[in-house]
C-alpha cells in the first residue's frame, strides 16, 4: 500500500538538512492531507485536516500561501494529537511514504510527534520521492555536474499529462496532484508496480475534493496600492516647515544592487531642501570617506550607516545563512569607529556568501549606534510576515533592551501589502513599549526613471533575464527570479514623504530628532605611522611626554652618515652640506620614521636574496635613501634635485616606490607582515566598475539581445563615457570638437545616438546602459599597495578579505587611503628584476664571474 500525504506549515525551516529531533528547526503543521491507496490504485482513505494552533500564530507570508488564517485555524482547526492519532493508524498499514520533496513533509510531520511525545509511525517506511523517480523521465537541464534537475510538481504533471497543475496551495490538492502524477509514472514505466501487480491494473482513483483554500489576497494588493494613491490627496500644510531625511539610501557600493552615485545622491538631496543625508549601504563601508567629503562639501550633514546581515553564528559555515537585514547608524566619530569594526568582522569572519555579523560581536560594538528596525528583511518584520508576532516581540524587546533610546522602528510605504501588516504591527509594538518610529524610503535608485536600469542590475547580479517573472517577497523557486514589485524605492522629495506620512506626522517629525543625534565629523586625518622601534641609546626622554621625533631623527642622521662613510670614499664638504640639508628637510615634515621603516625592509629585503630595484622616481633623488640603502643611485653624482622628492616650504609625505623581483615581493611582504603583525598590515582594495562598452553587453545579455547585436552596439561606443557622449550630442559642435580627425569614431558615435533614439531593445539597451555606465561590479587588489598602521588596522578603517588571499584589504580605495591617515607604500613586484638576477645567477654558474 501507499499512503500519500502532503502538509501546509508555518513557513519554512532555517536548516533543510537539520534532523527532525530539532524541532525548534521545523515549521509548525497548519494542514495536513493524504490519501491510501493499495497497490492497484483504488483509494482506500482520504482525509483534509486543518491544525489548530496551540502556542503559536500562523505568519502573514504562510497565510498568504495557503490561505489558512491563525483566526481560521482556531476556528475550524483540530486537535493536532488527534489527528496525528488518526494518520498514524493509516500510515501502519502502508508499505511506502510517498511525496513530492517527501522529506520535508516527514520531517514537519516527525516534529510534531515528537512535540506531542506520540509514538513515531513513519520511520520504519520506505520512502518514494516522485521528484527523485522522474529526474531522468523529465530530463529537464540546469542540474548540478551537468545532470538534471529534478522537476517541481507543476513540472512532472505538465511531463505526464501535457497541462501544468495550478498548485493550490492546499495539501489536499496537492496530494490529489502527486498521487495522479504517482501513479503515472507507475503506467508509464518510469516507477515499478508491486510485485506480482500488471501495470495495466494500476489505475488511479481520485477523491471528491472540497474547494481549496487559498484565494488570492487582491483586496490587500489594492489596498497597498492605495496608499500611494491617497498620498498625492493628502494635506500636508502642518508639515511644511517640518524637515525630512533619508535615512535608509543604498550607493552603487552596495555592489548590483543599487543604481546611485554618491554625488548624484548628494546633488539631489541638497536639490530637495535637505540638511542632511544617510549612507546604509549592505554589508560594507566602502564609500564612507566618499560620502563623507562630498556632503560635506555641499553643506550637507553626512550620516554614516551600513545595513548588515545578522545570521546565527558568523562562525558557522556548514549551512548558508543570509541573516537579517539590519540597519545601524553611527552617533559619532565613535560610533563610526563600531561600524568599522562591525564591517570588517562581517567581510572577515563572518563572511559566506555574503558579509555577516552576529549578535555576539553586535553587542560588542553597539555603543554609539542607533539601530532600527530596517525593512521587510529585517529581524522584526521578517518574524511578524514568516514566524509569528509572539517571536517578533520577543526579538522587538531584545533590540529595545540592548539600545534602549537609540532603538528605532522604521516605517516604509512602498505600496507592498507586506509593509502594511508590517507597519501595523510595529505601530502596536512601538506604542506598547514607547519606542519612537521614523518614516523611511529604502532608496536604492536616485529617480523613479530609473527602476528599470536597477531591475537590469539585479539580473546583471544573478545572472537572469529581465523576461522572467520576478518575485520580491516569498520563496522564488525556479520559476521566479529576484525582483523590486514597483518603482517606488527611489530618493523621493520631502513633500512625497510628508504626503506617503500625511495621517503620522510624528514619523516625519522623528527624522529629524535621529538627524540632531548624529554628528558631523570628517574621515580625513594625517597620516599615521606605525611605530618603529630605534635602539635604545638613541630614545630621547621628551618624546615619550610629547611625542616627538627626536630620537628618529637622530637615529636616520646615524644611519645616514655610517651609510655615507660605505657610499662615499671621502666625506666632502658638499656631500655633509647635502645630506644635513635632506637630513632638515625631513626632520621638518616630521617623517623621518618613514625612512627607517623604508629601509629597514629594503635592508631585509636584500638579506633574503631579492633583487631591490636601483630607484624608482623622484626618490632616486635623495642622498639620504642612497646613504641608507632604499635606493642604489648617487643623486649627488648624477645632479639629481633632492626638491623633486621632498620640497622644504611645502611639508608632504614622502613617497618612496620600491621595486623588488616578482618572486621575492611576496617574501618582503611576509617580513612586513611578521614585523608588524598581520593585523596592521593589509592590501588595499580596488573597484571594478562598468565601462560604457561592458555596461551594453552586461545589459544586452540581461535584455536576451542577439549576441551579435550586444557586439555591434559596444563597437559603435568611441572612448567616451555614455553619459559625456549624450550630453555632447546635445550641442553638435562640441561633440565634433570632441572627436576632430576622427572621422570614423565620429560616424560610429552618431550611429549610436541614432540607434538610442528609437523604441526597439538595441535603443533600450543603449539608454540603460547609460544608467548603468560606472556602477561598482566587482572588487580587486592594488597591484602593489600595502597599508601599514600603528595599531589594529580595524581601529582605524573598515577591512575585507583580499580574493585569494589570507591577508586582508581596506575597504577604502586608493584614492582616499592617505587622506583616510594611512601609511601606503608600493611594493611592486617585477619581472626584469627576476630576469636580472636569473641572468647574474647563470652567468656565474657557467663562467664563474659575478657581476
Amino acid at each position: 500500500m501507499y499512503i500519500i500525504f502532503d502538509t501546509e506549515t508555518t513557513g519554512l525551516p532555517r536548516d533543510y538538512n537539520a534532523p527532525m529531533s530539532d524541532v525548534d528547526n521545523w515549521p509548525r503543521l497548519v494542514q495536513i492531507a493524504w490519501q491510501l491507496h493499495d497497490a492497484r490504485g483504488k483509494l482506500l482513505s482520504n482525509h483534509n485536516y486543518i491544525i489548530r494552533p496551540e502556542g503559536f500564530t500562523i505568519p502573514y507570508n504562510a497565510e498568504k500561501v495557503h490561505g489558512i488564517s491563525t483566526k481560521r485555524a482556531l476556528a475550524e482547526g483540530h486537535d493536532l494529537k488527534e489527528i496525528l492519532q488518526v494518520f498514524r493508524e493509516d500510515v501502519v498499514q502502508a508499505k511506502f511514504l510517498v511525496g513530492h520533496n517527501i522529506g520535508f513533509d516527514i520531517n514537519v510531520v516527525g516534529s510534531e510527534y515528537l512535540r506531542a511525545e506520540l509514538v513515531m509511525p513513519l520511520e520504519s517506511k520506505s520512502e518514494l520521492d516522485t521528484k527523485d523517480i522522474s529526474t531522468e523521465f523529465c530530463a529537464l537541464p540546469g542540474g548540478k555536474g551537468g545532470k538534471f534537475k529534478w522537476p517541481t510538481l507543476t513540472e512532472l504533471h505538465k511531463k505526464l499529462f501535457g497541462v501544468g497543475f495550478d498548485d493550490a496551495h492546499d495539501a489536499a490538492y496537492d496530494v490529489d496532484a502527486t498521487a495522479r502524477c504517482f501513479f503515472g509514472l507507475i503506467t508509464q514505466g518510469v516507477q515499478k508496480p508491486e510485485p506480482g501487480i500488471l501495470i495495466d491494473e494500476v489505475i488511479y482513483e481520485a477523491p471528491k475534493l472540497a474547494e481549496a483554500n487559498f484565494v488570492q489576497a487582491k483586496d490587500e494588493q489594492k489596498a497597498a496600492k492605495d496608499i500611494l494613491k491617497q498620498a498625492g490627496k493628502a494635506d500636508i500644510s502642518d508639515l511644511a516647515e517640518v524637515p525630512f531625511t533619508h535615512l535608509h539610501v543604498h550607493t552603487q557600493y552596495s555592489v548590483l544592487q543599487a543604481t546611485s552615485e554618491i554625488p548624484a545622491i548628494v546633488a539631489k538631496a541638497k536639490s530637495m531642501g535637505m540638511t542632511a543625508i544617510a549612507m546604509t549601504d549592505h554589508g560594507n563601508m566602502m564609500g564612507a570617506f566618499h560620502f563623507v567629503k562630498e556632503a560635506m562639501g555641499k553643506e550637507l550633514k553626512p550620516i554614516l550607516g551600513c545595513e548588515f546581515n545578522l545570521c546565527r553564528d558568523r562562525k558557522n559555515k556548514a549551512n548558508k545563512d543570509d541573516g537579517y537585514q539590519t540597519v545601524l547608524i553611527a552617533k559619532n566619530k565613535a560610533g563610526y569607529h563600531n561600524l568599522a569594526k562591525l564591517a570588517s568582522y562581517a567581510n572577515i569572519e563572518g563572511f559566506y556568501y555574503v558579509p555577516r555579523i552576529d549578535k555576539e560581536v553586535l553587542v560588542q560594538y553597539k555603543g554609539d549606534l542607533i539601530a532600527t528596525t530596517g525593512g521587510l528583511w529585517g529581524e522584526i518584520p521578517y518574524l511578524i510576515l514568516n514566524v509569528g508576532e509572539t517571536q517578533a516581540e520577543e526579538a522587538f524587546l531584545w533590540w529595545r533592551e540592548q539600545f534602549g533610546e537609540d532603538f528605532y522602528v522604521e516605517l516604509n510605504r512602498h505600496g507592498i501589502p507586506e509593509e502594511e501588516k508590517v507597519n501595523e504591527v510595529l505601530l502596536e509594538f512601538a506604542k506598547r513599549y514607547h519606542v519612537k518610529y521614523f518614516a523611511a524610503n529604502n532608496t536604492y535608485y536616485n529617480d523613479k526613471g530609473d527602476a528599470k536600469a536597477h531591475d537590469i542590475l539585479l539580473c546583471v547580479k544573478d545572472g537572469e533575464l529581465v523576461e522572467k517573472p520576478k518575485k520580491y517577497i516569498g520563496k522564488r523557486g525556479r520559476e521566479f527570479r529576484y525582483g523590486f514589485p514597483n518603482d517606488e524605492f527611489y530618493l523621493k522629495s520631502p513633500e512625497e514623504m510628508k504626503k506617503l506620512f500625511a495621517d503620522l506626522p510624528e514619523a516625519i517629525e522623528c527624522t529629524q530628532e535621529i538627524v540632531d543625534k548624529c554628528e558631523a565629523y570628517k574621515l580625513a586625518r594625517e597620516v599615521l605611522l606605525p611605530k618603529f622601534d630605534i635602539p635604545d641609546e638613541f630614545r630621547h626622554p621628551e618624546d615619550e611626554v610629547d611625542g616627538g621625533k627626536r630620537g628618529e631623527n637622530a637615529y636616520l642622521r646615524f644611519l645616514t652618515y655610517e651609510g655615507a662613510k660605505k657610499r662615499y670614499k671621502e666625506i666632502t664638504p658638499e656631500i655633509q652640506e647635502r645630506l644635513d640639508f635632506e637630513l632638515a628637510t625631513i626632520e621638518k615634515t616630521g617623517y623621518p620614521g618613514y625612512f627607517l621603516i623604508v629601509q629597514d625592509f629594503t635592508r631585509a629585503a636584500r638579506d633574503m636574496g631579492v633583487s631591490v630595484g636601483p630607484g624608482r622616481g623622484s626618490a632616486a633623488g635623495s642622498a639620504v635613501a642612497y646613504c641608507v640603502g632604499i635606493t642604489n643611485v648617487d643623486p649627488i653624482e648624477y645632479d639629481l634635485l633632492f626638491e623633486r622628492f621632498l620640497n622644504p616650504d611645502r611639508v608632504s609625505l614622502p613617497d618612496i616606490d620600491i621595486d623588488f623581483d616578482d618572486e621575492g615581493r611576496q617574501h618582503v611582504i611576509d617580513y612586513v607582515i611578521k614585523k608588524y603583525g598581520s593585523n596592521q598590515v593589509a592590501q588595499i582594495i580596488t573597484y571594478g566598475t562598468m565601462a560604457a562598452k561592458s555596461a551594453i553587453r552586461d545589459t544586452a545579455r540581461v535584455l536576451n539581445l542577439p549576441l551579435a547585436e550586444a557586439g555591434r552596439l559596444a563597437n559603435l561606443v568611441p572612448d567616451i563615457k555614455l553619459k559625456t557622449l549624450f550630453d555632447l550630442a546635445k550641442n553638435k559642435p562640441a561633440l565634433l570638437e570632441k572627436l576632430k580627425g576622427q572621422q570614423e569614431l565620429l560616424q560610429k558615435a552618431e550611429e549610436l545616438l541614432r540607434i538610442a533614439q528609437g523604441q526597439d531593445e538595441s535603443a533600450k539597451t543603449i539608454n540603460q546602459a547609460t544608467v548603468l555606465e560606472g556602477s561598482v561590479r566587482n572588487t580587486g587588489i592594488h597591484a602593489c599597495g600595502v597599508i601599514i598602521t600603528p595599531a589594529d588596522i580595524t581601529n582605524f578603517v573598515p577591512v575585507a578579505l583580499a580574493k585569494d588571499s589570507d591577508m586582508v584589504c581596506t575597504q577604502f580605495d586608493n584614492s582616499v587611503v592617505e587622506s583616510a591617515g594611512l601609511l601606503k607604500m608600493d611594493f611592486l613586484g617585477l619581472k626584469t628584476l627576476t630576469l636580472i638576477k636569473d641572468a647574474i645567477k647563470i652567468v656565474k654558474e657557467r663562467h664563474g664571474i659575478q657581476l
